[in-house]
């Protein structure tokens, strides 16, 4: 039985496994070149799940704002559509495969609000 998301660890985990499959593809690969040419991938991996902790357990860690990050990044690696569809594909595949719950559920559903806000800004959300 599949346990649900309980804490920052939980979180770490998930985080983790889903960068792992998101540096293994080709398409998502470019807009993470410099954190892997600056070898700041685990530090990366620490502010995402910053992030996460933040939404799921109400905390107050992470400093950034999400969005403006995203609209930069946009301005040198364009996102699409599939962009969006393989992260969200990507993110749902590791929790599905590692937790159940509640807290599983909200992680989800924040990701597909959170991925149709981005879409939106930047001009590319089609249903």
């Amino acid at each position: 039985m599949k346990l649900d998301i309980s804490s920052r660890q939980d979180i770490k985990f998930i985080i983790t496994k889903f960068y792992d499959l998101l540096l293994n593809d080709k398409k998502m690969l470019p807009f993470f070149k410099d954190i892997l040419t600056h070898n700041h991938l685990e530090e990366h991996l620490e502010i995402i799940t910053d992030f996460w902790n933040d939404i799921l357990f109400d905390t107050n860690t992470y400093a950034n704002n999400v969005m403006q990050k995203h609209l930069d990044k946009n301005a040198f690696v364009t996102f699409k559509k599939e962009h969006f569809t393989i992260w969200i594909s990507y993110l749902f595949e590791t929790i599905d495969a590692n937790f159940h719950g509640e807290n599983a559920h909200n992680m989800k559903s924040r990701a597909r609000s959170i991925a149709t806000v981005m879409e939106l800004k930047m001009n590319i959300y089609k249903k």
